[in-house]
């Protein structure tokens, strides 16, 4: 694996905001520092120039890194392992898959367990991760609803607890991104007004609220529905309910399992056209048979069966989880919706960045922003990916 982080790739097609160009993109210090966007024949005098290595992009496509903030594992291991051997084989994997940051997402579990994770994932972000960055911890539960626990645990859900977020916030400033919660349990808008306060995006999931219950949580600081559609109350027409707030209150943005098996083509196209472009995010939900065969696997120390690439529980057949990749739920969107792959891109990398608070150093090509990239071909399978300028993985070298 390449250690540079000084480089130049021409003969490529830029994935800005806005549009594509065609063009070449340095990066020198793990930061992108020139977009050159006209006729880039010269890139080979301007490397030489300035001392750098040369990438051919074969006319294909540079994109921001994706950013999952919903992914439970890959590759056989799972982020409740709470150990660098398995964080170095999701990030490992994930990285393969055009991932360059992401949430480390934990499940309904006991404090115990939760808290051994955000000790873990503390220490691993303390020394050089190798491979996706772990941005910090979302922590899917333990404070959703007995009606729709999909494949959380139902032994371990809680009422929300402020007090152990409030513990968890000292102990480990800044470590936990984004809560899942149901908004509608007893405690939840004190919980939500104080995880506002402290930057962390409130999600409702899991949930069993009511239209006007998920509106009194968007008013105290929620700003994030998990897997829309799944495991929430849905739409009525008398009673709009949870999918009915999230389709229509902009302060809401809405994440989305682009796999064909949890959403229907027609129900993400209703949702893009309800939702403001920048309020979608791509996630992938991924447990840690992705990337594996079909077989037996544990989520949450729950048994799933996965066939055909779809996992469900053994014990009441739920979805749980997935087998996706960030590449996968791009390509999956740019075969089903209308939607131009820079507008894509941004549901895969730019709107996350933006919700996390972090768009001014990575979720989009931009001059002064860390070299968090991609690299395509013309059918969007992955060719190389960098995090901050490093190379983190490589098709040609069989790495992942």
């Amino acid at each position: 694996m390449k250690s540079c982080t000084n480089w130049l790739i021409h003969n490529v097609n830029i994935v800005l905001e806005d549009r594509v160009v065609y063009g070449s993109v340095i990066v020198q210090n793990g930061k992108i520092t020139q977009l050159v966007t006209e006729d880039s024949s010269n890139a080979a005098a301007i490397a030489a120039e300035s001392g750098l290595s040369t990438i051919d992009g074969e006319n294909g496509y540079l994109l921001p890194g994706f950013i999952d903030v919903h992914v439970h594992g890959g590759f056989g291991a799972d982020f409740m392992d709470a150990d660098k051997g398995s964080f170095d084989t999701i990030t490992r994997f994930h990285a393969s898959q055009g991932t360059t940051g992401m949430l480390a997402t934990t499940m309904t579990a006991s404090k115990e367990a939760i808290e051994a994770v955000l000790h873990a994932v503390s220490d691993y972000r303390s020394t050089d991760m190798p491979y996706a960055a772990l941005y910090g911890v979302h922590l899917e539960g333990p404070f959703i609803s007995e009606k729709w626990p999909g494949a959380q645990n139902p032994a371990f859900i809680k009422t929300p607890q402020l007090e152990w977020m409030q513990q968890w916030q000292t102990a480990w400033p800044g470590l936990v991104r984004q809560l899942t919660l149901a908004p509608e349990k007893e405690g939840s808008i004190e919980t939500i007004a104080w995880l506002a306060e402290q930057g962390i995006v409130t999600a409702c999931g899991h949930t069993d609220a009511v239209y006007e219950e998920v509106i009194a949580a968007a008013d105290a600081g929620l700003s994030q529905a998990v897997h829309t559609y799944n495991a929430m109350r849905g739409l009525h027409h008398r009673e709009p309910g949870t999918l009915g707030a999230v389709l229509t209150d902009d302060r809401i943005a809405a994440e989305l399992i682009a796999d064909g098996v949890h959403v229907h083509p027609a129900a993400i196209r209703l949702l893009l056209a309800a939702k403001p472009a920048e309020k979608v995010i791509l996630i992938t939900d991924a447990m840690a048979a992705a990337g594996m065969p079909d077989g037996e696997y544990s989520l949450g120390g729950l048994a799933v069966v996965v066939k055909d690439g779809e996992a469900r529980l053994r014990e009441g057949d739920a979805l749980a989880g997935s087998c996706l990749t960030m590449i996968g739920a791009l390509r999956f969107m740019r075969e089903h919706t209308a939607l131009p792959l820079e507008q894509l891109s941004r549901l895969a990398s730019g709107n996350a960045a933006k919700q996390l608070g972090m768009s001014e150093l990575t979720g989009s090509i931009a001059s002064g922003k860390q070299a968090d990239l991609v690299w395509t071909d013309a059918e969007l399978q992955i060719k190389q990916t960098w995090v901050q300028g490093r190379s983190v993985f490589e098709a040609s070298s069989n790495e992942a």
